[in-house]
């Protein structure tokens, strides 16, 4: 059986609370993107796991596929699998694209072994994987709190707008991005924002951790204003970074940019 994971990006983003645990409380919207990696299960004698595609930093017998598999399979008897991930979604994008895979894989397991797992029951197995991966359980727009892990319906459909994603050639940490916000709450709710015409968002809707990766990185605030340059409603980093997107009213081509980033229309 095979899958296809997709990506995701983050409109607006407010980081309210240092957490005892070590994590930070936010809100944001989660909105799914048409970029895919391709996951696949065949049963083996062995638990395999390999991979094609854009390079995976780390060692692979700890890849978040394999996380998700060893979860499932500490409740549910499940056989050897050979699991192949074909890479194709940036990595160090704010993308979430790891989360995704873990996600999908966790679907697939529920599909092919007939577990019965509920869309709460996987979004809990997904939960114990990464803040953001349960999101891609139902993979639907939604307003995320907490750690990211919790969700509330929203109604936002951006189909009417075209839109662009552009990777360029750096990788923001996780960890170095969150050490630069200093946590606050919002003054705004992020569900109220959105809710304004989408031309208004550039001036309310902000991505807190803009400030302080734009001066670590001014490739990525530059690829921002570029696309307001070339016309973008709305324009926006995504999670704590590096890929930067842009909501357009027509079809747009960014040749120029295409010369040292990675260019994904129409997703």
């Amino acid at each position: 059986m095979i899958a296809f994971p997709n990506a995701k990006i983050n409109i607006g983003l407010n980081v309210t609370r240092k957490r005892e645990d070590g994590y930070h409380d936010l809100e944001t919207i989660f909105y799914p993107l048409l970029i895919r990696d391709a996951v696949e299960i065949i049963e083996a004698d062995e638990l395999q796991f390999s991979s094609t595609g854009i390079v995976i930093p780390g060692n692979a017998d700890e890849n978040i596929c394999l996380k998700a598999y060893n979860l499932l399979k500490r409740d549910y008897d499940l056989p050897p699998l050979h699991i192949h991930l074909h890479k194709n979604i940036p990595i160090g994008a704010g993308l979430g694209g790891g989360s995704a895979d873990a996600a999908f894989l966790i679907k697939l397991l529920n599909d092919k072994f007939n577990l019965g797992l509920s869309i709460a029951d996987m979004e809990n197995y997904a939960r114990r994987i990464g803040a953001d991966c349960a999101f891609f359980i139902s993979n639907k727009p939604v307003y995320a709190f907490g750690k990211g892990d919790v969700f509330e319906d929203i109604d936002l459909d951006l189909s009417a707008y075209y839109k662009v994603l552009v990777m360029p050639p750096v990788h923001v940490s996780t960890q170095d991005a969150y050490a630069g916000i200093k946590p606050k709450l919002a003054q705004t709710s992020l569900k109220e924002l959105v809710s304004l015409p989408i031309e208004n968002w550039k001036d309310s809707v902000k991505n807190d951790f803009e400030d302080s990766v734009f001066v670590k990185y001014p490739v990525i605030s530059d690829l921002k204003k570029a696309l307001y340059d070339h016309g973008a409603a709305y324009a926006s980093m995504s999670g704590s970074g590096a890929s930067v997107y842009g909501l357009f009213k027509n079809p747009i081509a960014l040749g120029e940019l295409e010369k040292e980033n990675q260019v994904f229309y129409n997703v």
